[in-house]
C-alpha cells in the first residue's frame, strides 16, 4: 500500500513509541487518539486548577510527531522540558503550560493541539479520546486481611501505584461521550493500533468509551492490539502475556479485533503460544509473534518497543490478506 492512514490509541511512552513506528512505516496520515485520565504531576495540577483535559499524554504525543528537522527537534525538546527548582513552576512541562494557555484562549483543547501541531510542523494530529477529563476507578484485591474483599481505588496515580491487585477498572463519568474527531479518525483509518502502555490506565480506558468500541467494530481498518513486553510494577505485577489479553477482553467483551501482536523473543513454550492463540480467537483475532523489543548495544533486550521493528510488524499486518 503506497499510502495509508493509521490511528493509534494509547498514552504515555507506549504511544510515543508507536507514533515513532508509524512515522518509520511512512504512514500518509497519522492520528494519535490519547487517553485523558491522568491526575498526577504537572497534568494533575493543571487539571485540578484549571478544570481542563490533562495535557501530559497529549503533549507527549505532540513531541513524538514534530517535524524531522532542526526546528522540530528544538520543539520536541522544548515541549518535553520540565522546570526545576522548588517554586510554583517546579515540575511543570513547558508543553503542558502552552496547551493549558491556548485552551483557555481558544476555548478548546483540540484547537490548542492543532495550533501547536502547526507550529511544530507535526506529521500527524493529536486527538483527546474524550473532550472532557475522565477519572479511573478500580476494584482492587489484597488491601484487606481477607484477599477476597475488593476495595475501590480512585484516580490514575492511585490505581497505578496500589499495592493490591487490580481486578477491574471503570471510568467516571460512566459511558462518556467520545470526541467526534477520534471516532472519525478510527472510521477513516486503514490500520488502528491499541497500546502498548499502562494496561489499566492508558489502554483499557479507551475501551470503556462506547462510541470508540462501536467505531472499532464498524471501521474497515485492520485493528491490532500491541501487547506489553512485560508486567508493569503497580498496575500489572506478575501478569503473563495471556493475562494481559484476558483482561483486555474482559473489559470489552463485545469488541472484535484482527490481531494481537506479541514479542517473539518472549520465553514461551509451544503450549503457552497455543493458549495465546486460543485467547486471541475469543476476540476473533490472530496472535502474531513479531520481534518488536528494543535491544541495547550489547544485544540485551530492553523493556521498550523498538520503533523500526514495530514499523515492520505494522506493515506486515497492514499487508496481510
Amino acid at each position: 500500500m503506497s499510502s495509508f492512514h493509521i490511528a493509534c490509541l494509547g498514552g504515555g511512552h507506549g504511544l510515543y513509541q508507536t507514533l515513532q513506528a508509524a512515522r518509520l512505516a511512512n504512514a500518509t496520515t497519522i492520528d494519535a487518539i490519547v487517553t485523558v485520565a491522568d491526575d498526577g504531576g504537572s497534568s494533575g495540577r493543571l487539571r485540578r486548577e484549571m478544570d481542563i483535559v490533562p495535557p501530559g499524554d497529549l503533549r507527549m504525543a505532540l513531541a513524538s510527531l514534530t517535524a524531522a528537522n532542526g526546528d522540530g527537534d528544538l520543539w520536541r525538546d522544548t515541549l518535553q522540558h520540565r522546570f526545576g527548582g522548588h517554586g510554583a513552576m517546579a515540575g511543570h512541562a513547558v508543553g503542558n503550560l502552552i496547551l493549558a494557555g491556548l485552551n483557555e484562549q481558544l476555548g478548546s483543547m483540540q484547537a490548542a493541539l492543532d495550533v501547536v501541531a502547526g507550529w511544530t510542523g507535526s506529521v500527524g494530529r493529536v486527538i483527546p479520546v474524550c473532550p472532557t477529563p475522565l477519572e479511573i476507578e478500580a476494584d482492587v484485591a489484597g488491601l484487606d486481611d481477607d484477599p477476597r474483599v475488593l476495595r475501590s481505588v480512585r484516580g490514575q496515580v492511585a490505581v497505578a501505584t496500589t499495592p493490591g491487585t487490580v481486578r477491574r477498572v471503570r471510568v467516571l463519568p460512566d459511558k462518556p461521550v467520545a470526541s467526534p474527531d477520534a471516532v472519525a479518525a478510527i472510521r477513516n483509518a486503514d490500520l488502528v493500533t491499541i497500546g502498548p502502555g499502562s494496561w489499566f490506565s492508558s489502554v483499557i480506558p479507551h475501551l470503556l468509551v462506547p462510541e470508540i468500541v462501536t467505531a472499532l467494530n464498524e471501521t474497515d481498518a485492520k485493528v491490532a492490539v500491541l501487547l506489553n513486553l512485560s508486567p508493569e510494577a503497580g498496575e500489572t505485577p506478575g501478569f503473563t502475556t495471556e493475562r494481559h489479553l484476558h483482561v483486555f477482553e474482559r473489559h470489552a467483551p463485545e469488541l472484535r479485533v484482527d490481531y494481537f501482536i506479541a514479542d517473539s523473543t518472549l520465553s514461551l513454550t509451544e503450549g503457552e503460544r497455543d493458549n495465546l492463540r486460543r485467547a486471541a480467537a475469543v476476540a476473533g483475532a490472530e496472535i502474531c509473534f513479531c520481534e518488536v523489543r528494543e535491544a541495547d548495544a550489547d544485544g540485551r533486550g530492553l523493556n521498550r518497543h523498538d520503533p523500526e521493528k514495530l514499523a515492520t510488524a505494522l506493515l506486515e499486518v497492514l499487508q496481510a490478506s
